[in-house]
């Protein structure tokens, strides 16, 4: 549609974090060895917290790469006139739950696929088996290849608890401060387990594959791992505590005063 929004300021300041995010992938690549690791196969050299650490890192590699190919055009488009969706909203640091997660990547794409396969399926009232075959169409979209599919079958499978847990919540009403407090703990222990399965299932769809998954969580599993494992869940707890407070802020921002 025509843009009539954005200012010439604003556009300005869009393009020039655009290049300060190409500055960031050029240091990433130069500094930072995560897809060497994956492609040469060198990740069976690592120990387990090691392989979670590059899995992170392809991750936020990825996402940095499809925001500087989406964001580029994006930026032509606003500068001759158009607006045109921007297909990573929000940082992929910032997202503690699979539906947020898929809404803020590729939401061009996201959008399409509910209006045009989530919804002509039965939308939310069947929801429990919608993701299986929108995310398998998604994994054929983009090549029909074993890991692919694991990557989405294992996304699914992640999605069912979180899905339960919203329905549960949402049904829950809050009537003093403990259980608001308790509702919100479990919020972020839930969010840290979406985090490490986000991993999981990324690490076999991008990194290890299918068939290392099992060696992933037996080396987890073992007396060694088990801190390392306990570490990263604190760790993604934190993290998911912090967006809870980030999202806060925002809300006191945009609330009318």
């Amino acid at each position: 549609m025509p843009q009539n929004t954005h200012s010439f300021k604003d556009v300005a300041r869009y393009g020039v974090r655009w290049l300060f995010s190409f500055l960031l992938i050029e240091l990433m690549t130069h500094l930072f060895y995560y897809n060497a690791f994956v492609i040469s196969g060198l990740w069976r050299e690592l120990s387990p917290v090691e392989i979670f650490i590059v899995g992170y890192g392809v991750l936020n590699f990825m996402w940095l790469k499809f925001l500087l190919l989406w964001r580029y055009f994006r930026f032509w488009s606003l500068v001759n006139g158009i607006e045109t969706v921007e297909n990573m909203p929000n940082c992929i640091n910032n997202c503690y739950s699979l539906e947020s997660f898929w809404k803020t990547w590729h939401a061009s794409f996201n959008r399409w696929l509910i209006r045009y396969m989530y919804i002509p399926l039965g939308g939310s009232r069947r929801k429990f088996l919608n993701v299986w075959v929108v995310f398998t169409f998604v994994a054929m979209w983009h090549d029909l290849e074993w890991k692919l599919l694991s990557w989405a079958w294992l996304t699914c499978l992640f999605f069912m608890p979180e899905m339960l847990l919203k329905s549960a919540s949402n049904a829950y009403k809050v009537e003093s401060a403990l259980g608001e407090f308790l509702l919100r703990e479990l919020k972020a222990l839930s969010g840290a387990v979406t985090i490490t399965c986000l991993m999981i299932a990324n690490l076999a769809g991008y990194v290890i594959g299918p068939s290392g998954i099992n060696w992933l969580v037996s080396s987890f599993l073992k007396r060694e791992g088990v801190p390392v494992l306990g570490g990263v869940f604190f760790s993604l707890y934190v993290g998911t505590k912090l967006m809870f407070h980030i999202q806060d802020l925002r809300s006191k921002a945009h609330s009318p005063k």
